[in-house]
């Protein structure tokens, strides 16, 4: 093997991996009107919808609860015990109800709780049950200690054909005293045009 054949290999190997890590990189800050925006999420606490709320608030956007049909044990140590069981199998729970109009939205902010270092299964659900490709995809997450984990990049699994905004991850406890962190991550992520009167 000569010198130019290994210069060319290395340089095919080079482009190779530049091209797997921005398949991975977030897209540059989206612009959407408010009509374009969906913020679906899931919460079992209350500290994902707070966070839901404060992007509605921001970005005019339409809220859409992700409910399943079965709800999950109000009891802490009963919810924690069938996540254990759900995550890793990639269980998708059966949903009360889907988006209306999923083909007018382009930017769609997806929220969960981090449940066992991903997201919970009501959102993998939602995620299976639409059409996501082309559009804007831009992940929060609610935790206790855990941070994003891999609630970001198995969402991306879940939804290969999507573009994705820079995720945001908020402690769940801090998460009422957290409007300058949203806040500051919001302007980031997204630039809201004005709709035409």
């Amino acid at each position: 093997m000569n010198g130019k054949t290994v210069v060319c290999m290395m340089a095919g190997a080079l482009i190779s991996l530049s091209g797997a890590f921005a398949a991975e990189r977030p897209a540059g800050r989206a612009e959407a009107k408010s009509g374009e925006i969906l913020i679906a999420y899931y919460s079992w606490s209350g500290n994902t919808r707070f966070a839901a709320e404060q992007i509605q608030k921001a970005t005019g956007g339409t809220l859409f609860e992700i409910k399943p049909v079965k709800a999950y044990p109000k009891d802490y140590k009963a919810c924690v015990d069938q996540a254990r069981k759900e995550c890793p199998a990639g269980f998708r729970p059966e949903l009360a109800s889907k988006v209306a109009d999923m083909a007018k939205y382009r930017i769609v902010f997806v929220g969960t709780p981090n449940w066992c270092g991903t997201m919970a299964p009501p959102v993998r659900s939602f995620l299976a049950s639409c059409d996501l490709s082309g559009k804007t995809v831009i992940p929060f997450v609610t935790h206790g200690r855990g941070g994003m984990a891999n609630c970001e990049k198995d969402m991306r699994k879940a939804c290969p054909k999507a573009k994705f905004g820079k995720g945001g991850a908020f402690a769940g406890a801090g998460i009422r005293k957290a409007g300058g962190a949203l806040k500051n991550w919001l302007d980031e992520v997204i630039a809201v045009r004005k709709q035409p009167k």
